[in-house]
């Protein structure tokens, strides 16, 4: 006698209800064992009536059910060759059409652990493999034609969970857990799935063009945390490795668009990695579109995230099985893409070294046999005398023609500075315009830098009229945005030498090295500055244990203690002043980012200060009127002056004087930690509230 269909549904429900309330794990795997007999392709499967009934109404159920009860505690309870075996065999062996709604259901509703466990097993090597063999094998969806429409519609249901992955990892904090790995390898079988079949390769194309869109969006590059740029320029890389040549043919005007676009776009950014990204992805669209002539090239840093993004070009490229591909095995098969074989390794064979035979030729051509020429008593056919005084570098770096006298003068011009003091304050008006408007006449390594140097040393030197006369041109016409973003860098460099304390003794020349704050013209010139933010912040936090003893500091009058005012004010006073070729609340954000950093710096610098509590009343100003911008460097530039304020300002002068506007700022970065796309602001946003709090802390404390 048939069995009851009631009987299938018993079983089912009986094995949930273990499932739900057993900790015990031979219960559990004997209730999973159970269940999966209904699936088939075991010794001892249940009748196909019954494997009929499961499918067709319970296995839905069931699969919900196991999801449900997905949990740390209930994992550990199973051995891996038990999940692989039992757990992983529900999602890899059933029913692919009920399985992919069930993932996509539980993506959207179920929180990180579970997700993560899901997508460990959705990114294993053969679960795509899995899904598309048993829809082939199952014809699941085909039509009576023969034709697979329910095939396409399965590939449009994965194209959605695939969407609603990535908005999940982006929004889900907990899922940080999770390895970057398993993201980018969820990423390749995806996208792989959809480049397998021809008749899901229109949908490849369809999220190749999404996606360049959203790379594209001006307000994306703005507004999208760096993690969310990186994971959609991964997928468009992966996407370009997976196109066709007749395919690119027939979209490369498209493709071409969006590269100009999206390349401006990136470019314009004020962070290094942002337009990083989009040098990387322009350059990956141009080696795909250009058949003849140069492609697009850049300069950048390399370092392991390069290295990984251009590895994704070729790595679908190697990956994809041939067999699967439609036009296998024939002759005019389009499926052999020119980048795979167009850019062969400068050696075929690594493998096998060739080792010349005894006798041959080859030896004949070796280099070992020839004696090194002796070049011990050469001499330099042209030594160039270098200068000695300044008034010579000055006549030297403005009229002379000779190359060579030119770059010697550049190498020796701060130490003549430094040595030479009293001249330097007779010339130094003259010197400081020669440098600041001063250009490179010929190739110099480190060109940029001795300039810097050298403003810097005439700075220290002579302060009061070079600070008013950097300061003032900051806003005056006819310079450049790199120029006013040199004098910002000049003043934060001399600000910092200025309050460390002297050796005391000779007057020694400072070293020519360069000092702390680094400002490499493209990167942000305030990683370090927060560096020695983060250090003050750790030298403030008490610890119980006792260290070995340190050694005690120098100690000497802080210079910059005087000249406080002249470098902030002049600088702070005109930023809403637009001019006709400046606007820092327009275009040039970049120049007001660096503008709040510098700022940042100079509070810093300013501790115990007579003037830090009015800079910092004037700071908060600065930060209160421009916290809604939407550039992340600006705001990352405001967030590190809120920090300089609550490091610099005595906290009962903050509180007395400041009292409204440190309960606002307080309520603001409340909401930056919590609302703000870019992880730095966060970052800084968090840090200050830790500071915050620790003043409020030690006011309570002191008795009134």
């Amino acid at each position: 006698m048939d069995p009851e269909p009631f009987e299938v549904g018993h079983v089912v429900r009986e094995a949930i209800n273990i499932l739900s309330s057993s900790r015990n794990g031979v219960q559990i795997s004997e209730a999973l064992g159970t269940i999966k007999c209904y699936l088939g392709g075991t010794e001892n499967q249940a009748p196909l009536k019954e494997r009929e009934e499961f499918t067709r109404v319970h296995f839905s159920a069931f699969l919900r059910g196991l999801v449900s009860n997905l949990s740390p505690d209930w994992i550990e309870l199973l051995t891996s060759d038990q999940q692989k075996e039992l757990w992983d065999s529900f999602f890899l062996e059933g029913p692919a059409d009920q399985v992919f709604l069930v993932l996509l259901d539980s993506i959207i509703s179920m929180g990180w652990l579970r997700l993560f466990y899901l997508l460990r097993v959705s990114s294993a090597g053969e679960g795509m493999h899995a899904w598309e063999t048993r829809r082939n094998s199952e014809g699941v969806g085909a039509t009576p034609n023969g034709s697979h429409q329910g095939g396409l519609h399965l590939a449009e249901d994965l194209l959605a969970t695939g969407r609603v992955c990535a908005r999940s990892l982006d929004r889900s904090s907990g899922l940080r857990l999770c390895s970057e790995s398993t993201r980018t390898a969820v990423l390749q079988n995806l996208l792989g799935y959809l480049a397998l079949d021809s008749l899901r390769r229109y949908l490849l194309i369809k999220v190749l063009k999404e996606l360049l869109e959203t790379w594209g969006s001006s307000s994306a590059v703005k507004h999208s945390p760096v993690e969310q740029q990186l994971y959609v320029s991964k997928a468009i890389l992966i996407c370009l490795s997976h196109l066709k040549e007749p395919e690119i043919e027939s979209n490369g005007q498209e493709l071409l668009t969006s590269m100009m676009g999206g390349m401006k776009c990136h470019l314009d950014s004020n962070l290094p990695r942002v337009r990083r990204l989009g040098m990387i992805v322009a350059e990956s669209i141009s080696s795909r579109i250009t058949t003849d002539g140069p492609c697009l090239k850049f300069q950048y840093e390399d370092d392991d995230e390069t290295r990984e993004l251009k590895s994704l070009q070729q790595t679908a490229l190697l990956q994809l099985p041939v067999t699967d591909l439609p036009n296998a095995g024939r002759n005019d098969s389009p499926s052999a893409t020119p980048t795979a074989v167009s850019k062969p390794s400068g050696n075929p064979h690594p493998a096998a070294p060739a080792v010349p035979e005894e006798g041959s030729d080859l030896e004949l051509d070796s280099d070992d046999d020839l004696i090194p020429y002796d070049m011990s008593e050469d001499k330099e056919l042209k030594k160039m005398k270098v200068p000695v005084y300044i008034r010579d570098c000055i006549e030297v770096l403005t009229g002379s023609e000779d190359m060579d006298k030119w770059e010697a003068t550049m190498k020796v011009l701060e130490s003549l500075i430094r040595r030479n003091s009293a001249t330097t304050r007779e010339v130094s008006m003259e010197l400081a315009k020669v440098l600041l408007h001063l250009e490179e006449k010929t190739y110099i390594e480190g060109f940029v830098e001795l300039r810097k140097r050298a403003l810097v040393a005439v700075t220290i030197t002579d302060a009061v009229p070079v600070v008013q006369y950097l300061t003032s041109q900051f806003y005056s016409l006819n310079y450049s945005l790199c120029q006013r973003m040199d004098i910002l860098d000049v003043l934060a460099l001399a600000a910092q030498e200025l309050s460390q304390p002297q050796a005391s003794g000779k007057n020694k020349p400072r070293s020519t090295q360069s000092p702390c704050i680094q400002t490499v013209p493209g990167s942000d010139s305030s990683q370090n500055w927060r560096r020695i933010v983060d250090e003050r912040i750790k030298s403030k936090t008490r610890r119980l244990a006792k260290g070995q003893s340190l050694v005690e500091p120098a100690c000497g009058p802080n210079k910059f203690s005087s000249l406080a005012g002249h470098f902030f004010f002049p600088l702070i006073q005109n930023f809403d002043r637009p001019l006709v070729t400046f606007d820092l609340l327009g275009d040039d954000h970049l120049v007001l980012g660096r503008l709040a950093h510098t700022l940042a710096i100079l509070m810093y610098f300013a501790i115990h200060t007579v003037a830090a509590a009015a800079m910092g009343k004037s700071l908060l100003e600065f930060v209160w009127a421009l916290r809604f911008h939407t550039d992340s460097y600006v705001r990352q530039g405001l967030l590190s002056a809120v920090s300089s304020i609550l490091l610099s300002v005595p906290s009962e002068r903050l509180l007395e004087d400041m009292t409204d506007e440190f309960l606002e700022t307080q309520s603001w970065l409340a909401d930056v930690a919590e609302k703000d796309p870019d992880g730095d602001c966060r970052r800084l946003a968090w840090q200050n509230l830790l500071l915050m709090e620790n003043l409020l802390k030690k006011l309570r404390s002191v008795p009134s």
